[in-house]
């Protein structure tokens, strides 16, 4: 009698696990399917925040501006780029970027997060990098100012946005520069001096 039991509970018991096991992977899937947050576009906007916001010593950003095209001998671009010890402020000439001035000056962790942290608050890099053709600005905005925004670490690119002063091509910054600019700007004391001395 006792063997005559032992056979039907036990493949019983088996049966209602299989179940269990089914009920429980078919929940995940539904949720999968079903109830998604665009998890997959929150954490990319997280990946770019945590890469702004890093204070690892490798890391920096950096705002360059291309002038209008024109000749050699008179185009002119510069560039600020902040890192948790420097901030330097490149200013170039030609298309070869021939640096003519600079100013280099040190900076600490404290104020680079600060500094870091207020470009996340702007936004910065809340958009998606552009792609392909997207993403190429030779030419684009001839008679106009080209404004470049990048992530770095170890000098290589993470992420770059960009956006010009000509209504017809506004890159894939998506936002207005004028904050931007002048969070860069500010961060190098006779900064602006310099920079109004570039294109008369």
């Amino acid at each position: 009698m006792a063997t005559y039991r032992s056979t039907r509970v036990l493949p019983v018991a088996l049966i209602i696990i299989i179940i269990v096991i089914a009920t429980v992977g078919l929940t995940y899937v539904a949720r999968l399917l079903f109830f998604s947050d665009n998890s997959g576009v929150l954490s990319q906007a997280d990946t770019s925040q945590a890469a702004l916001t890093s204070t690892s010593a490798n890391r920096a950003v950096a705002m360059t501006v291309r002038g209008a095209i024109v000749a050699d001998e008179d185009f002119r671009s510069y560039q600020v780029k902040v890192t948790p010890n420097q901030r330097i402020l490149t200013i170039y000439t030609g298309y070869q970027n021939q640096p003519i001035d600079n100013i280099t000056i040190g900076n600490n962790i404290p104020a680079y997060e600060q500094f870091v942290y207020a470009l996340n608050r702007a936004k910065l890099m809340n958009n998606d990098e552009a792609t392909g053709d997207s993403n190429d600005t030779r030419g684009v905005c001839p008679t106009g100012k080209l404004y470049e925004f990048q992530i770095l670490k170890a000098d290589k690119s993470v992420k770059k946005l960009w956006t010009t002063s000509c209504s017809n091509a506004r890159g894939s910054l998506g936002l207005s520069v004028s904050t931007l600019t002048n969070l860069f700007i500010d961060q190098i004391p006779g900064a602006q001096t310099k920079i109004g001395s570039i294109w008369r």
